[in-house]
């Protein structure tokens, strides 16, 4: 089935609602952890559920390259191949367009790109995409856009934008996966009538949800709630709204405070992998010194198997002894943390105090300076 979007009620712009996937129904606003390449780095499936993961996503450029589309096909789509019983969305490869490719690589057909696997010339059209994610058999596709620079001249954007409004039509013709959800993205740059204007055409197309691409590529805050803003007040209220790329905490809050129900980031594990953790006071480096005898846990209000069971001082021997153990137990923190903020936003949402929790959260997380 297609997924389906369900709004519960709002406070102020802030949504509570259901997503209706064909792996079960789960809550919104939510925080979706990356499994670039069909696995969330050192967790296991089961880990993952018992966070309280629901959506996760995987690349459909990295599949692509390795195993290839065809053998996770053949495996029984993505789902199976990995041992993952809950939905999943797949990227279109839109954002290797602006972290591998060069503006003269991206013509009309689509992108050419050298494997940085081996080197091999490759060539990712907006068809292609959105093929290789039907063999993927993802619940959600994205269509394959240009994830544009910024700062990028109006004239570089206008053009980008236009070009990938007609790359999200020629992906819509060839989807052919009736099970598989397909969303349109946003674009438009820092340009407030350019995201107005993707918004309103990509909307025309009629997905069955929308992204807000573009953002989190450089530019300041402002600019990026800016361009939140100038998008979503033209996207559909039965339709879910994703906002890409984003997990620090305060952008969570600022884009559910302007009607966003999806986020996904790499932060949680990539922060992990460098003694990086999240706590309610701001973000610890468990490298440092002062947590060598510090044998409380990262956060003693959190639920996750990392607070349960191990202290600072057992984490930070991990990482000074360059075990691994260290950034798996961080990523299972990091990623509960995040899970476990989104699920908090919804209680307050439904008791109508979204911008008391907002505040009362970012009071405390930013006191701390570490």
């Amino acid at each position: 089935m297609k997924i389906k979007y369900e709004l519960i009620t709002n406070d102020n712009r802030a949504r509570l609602g259901k997503l209706h996937t064909n792996h079960g129904t789960f809550d919104t606003p939510m925080f979706m952890p990356v499994g670039t390449l069909a696995t969330v780095k050192t967790l296991t499936p089961e880990e993952l559920k018992e966070v309280g993961s629901a959506v996760i996503l995987s690349n459909t450029y990295h599949l692509w390259l390795r195993p290839g589309e065809d053998v996770i096909e053949k495996a029984g789509g993505l789902h199976k191949f990995m041992n993952y019983d809950g939905p999943i969305l797949t990227d279109s490869g839109g954002f290797q367009v602006f972290s591998l490719a060069k503006p003269k690589d991206i013509t009309e057909e689509g992108v050419h790109f050298k494997s940085h696997l081996d080197g091999k010339n490759l060539l990712l059209t907006p068809e292609l995409s959105i093929q290789i994610q039907n063999k993927l058999d993802s619940d959600i596709a994205m269509s394959f856009d240009e994830c544009i620079p910024y700062p990028a001249d109006y004239d570089y954007a206008k053009k980008s934008t236009e070009r990938t409004l007609r790359w999200a039509k020629r992906g819509k013709d060839v989807h052919q996966n009736a099970n598989q959800s397909l969303f349109g993205i946003v674009q438009g740059g820092a340009y407030q009538d350019l995201r107005k204007w993707s918004a309103l055409e990509t909307v025309k197309l009629d997905f069955d949800g929308y992204s807000i691409g573009g953002t989190s590529v450089g530019e300041d805050k402002p600019t990026m709630y800016q361009m939140i803003d100038d998008a979503i007040k033209y996207l559909p209220e039965n339709k879910p709204r994703y906002l890409m790329g984003v997990g620090e905490p305060e952008d969570i809050f600022a884009g559910i405070e302007r009607g966003i129900d999806m986020f996904d980031c790499v932060l949680p594990t990539r922060l992990a992998r460098h003694g990086n953790a999240f706590t309610p006071q701001g973000k610890i480096n468990l490298k440092n010194l002062k947590y060598k005898e510090d044998f409380l846990p990262l956060d003693s209000t959190c639920d996750c198997y990392t607070c349960k069971h191990y202290s600072k001082a057992y984490l930070r021997h991990l990482f000074t002894a360059k075990e691994s153990l260290g950034g798996r137990l961080l990523s299972i923190h990091n990623i509960r943390f995040l899970i476990k903020l989104t699920e908090n936003i919804r209680e307050a949402i439904k008791e109508n105090r979204f911008l008391e929790y907002k505040k009362e959260f970012l009071d405390q997380y930013k006191n701390l300076n570490d």
